[in-house]
C-alpha cells in the first residue's frame, strides 16, 4: 500500500508550522509520530498534498506541574511521559496508558498531541483525556483558545480543531487525596490498540464517591464519556456491589463497531466489563 504523491516539509517551531499551514491550507496535514496519519494515507483515507513535521519543535515540548494541573507538551512522547517522575508523582493514569501503547518503537516516536488530534477510534488517550476532564491549548495565525474534553471529540477521526490550528500543549488535573484513575483495555494481541478501553476517574469523601468520570474508546467510532455509569456511583461507597451495578450501565447508549478482531456484540459485552476493572480500580486508589 503506497500512499498519493505528497510534499515533505519541516517545521522547527509552532510558528512556522502556523505559516506552512496558512500557505498551504486544508491540503496540508501535520505529523509527529505519524502512527495514526500514514496508515491512514496508505490506505488513501488521507491524501494530504503536503505533510509538515512539527517533531522537531521544541516549543512543543516540556511537562510541568502549576497547582492542581499538569501541562505536557503536544509534541511529548509516550516514552518521555511515561519515563516521567512527574507525570507518575502527579497524575500516573496517564504514564500507565502511554506505557501501553504499541511497543517501544511506537513509543518513541508518538506523541500526546498526535493522539488526541487525530482521534483514533482505537487510541488510549483519548479516554483517559475524557475522563480526567482535562483541555487543550491550541494555536492558530489568529491567537490561541482553549477546548475542553467534552468538547474536544466529534465523530470519527474528527475533532473540534479548526483547520490550521495546532494543539500545543495539553492539560489534565493532578491527581490528589481522595482522588483515584484508572485505565483498563482489552488490548489487540499485536498492534495493541483497544479493541475496549475505559479510563475512570472517581473523587471520595465521608467514604462515598462524590464526582465520577467514565469514558470508553476502542469500541465505536469515537471515545465517549458514560453518564449513567458516572450517575450511578455518585453517592455510593465504590464498593463491588455498587461498582458492578454502575458497570452494568456502561456502553447502553453507544454506537458499536465491529470487525474481524471483535463484533459489536462482544465490543457491548466488554465494555460493562472493564468499566468495572476501571471503577474498581480508581476506587481503591482513591480509598488510598
Amino acid at each position: 500500500m503506497i500512499p498519493a504523491a505528497f510534499q515533505y516539509v519541516k517545521a522547527n517551531s509552532v510558528a512556522e508550522a502556523l505559516v506552512l499551514l496558512q500557505q498551504h491550507g486544508e491540503d496540508a496535514k501535520l505529523v509527529a509520530g505519524g502512527h495514526s496519519l500514514l496508515p491512514a494515507m496508505k490506505l488513501r483515507l488521507s491524501q494530504p498534498t503536503v505533510l509538515i513535521d512539527i517533531a522537531a519543535a521544541n516549543d512543543l515540548k516540556g511537562i510541568a506541574v502549576n497547582g492542581n494541573t499538569l501541562s505536557i507538551g503536544a509534541g511529548e512522547t509516550y516514552h518521555a511521559i511515561a519515563s516521567s517522575a512527574a507525570v507518575k508523582r502527579t497524575c500516573a493514569i496517564v504514564a500507565d496508558c502511554v506505557g501501553q501503547i504499541g511497543d517501544i518503537q511506537v513509543r518513541n516516536a508518538g506523541t500526546i498531541g498526535g493522539a488526541l488530534a487525530h482521534a483514533d477510534p482505537a487510541a488510549d488517550l483519548t479516554a483517559v483525556f475524557l475522563a480526567l476532564g482535562g483541555s487543550v491549548s491550541v494555536a492558530s495565525a489568529s491567537g490561541t483558545r482553549q477546548i475542553a474534553a467534552d468538547d474536544m471529540f466529534v465523530a470519527m477521526l474528527t475533532t473540534a480543531l479548526d483547520s490550521g490550528e495546532i494543539i500545543t500543549t495539553v492539560h489534565v488535573p493532578v491527581i490528589g487525596a481522595g482522588q483515584g484513575a484508572s485505565y483498563a483495555k482489552l488490548k489487540h494481541p499485536a498492534s495493541r490498540y483497544a479493541i475496549v478501553g475505559v479510563a475512570a476517574m472517581v473523587s471520595m469523601s465521608g467514604g462515598k464517591i462524590t464526582s465520577a468520570r467514565v469514558a470508553v474508546t476502542g469500541a465505536g467510532p469515537q471515545a465517549v464519556r458514560q453518564t449513567a455509569t458516572e450517575q450511578a456511583l455518585i453517592g455510593t461507597d465504590g464498593g463491588d456491589a455498587a461498582s458492578k451495578a454502575a458497570a452494568s450501565k456502561a456502553g447502553d447508549d453507544m454506537d458499536y463497531l465491529g470487525d474481524i478482531h471483535a463484533s459489536e456484540e462482544y465490543r457491548r459485552a466488554m465494555v460493562k466489563v472493564y468499566a468495572a476493572r476501571a471503577i474498581s480500580a480508581a476506587v481503591a486508589q482513591a480509598r488510598g
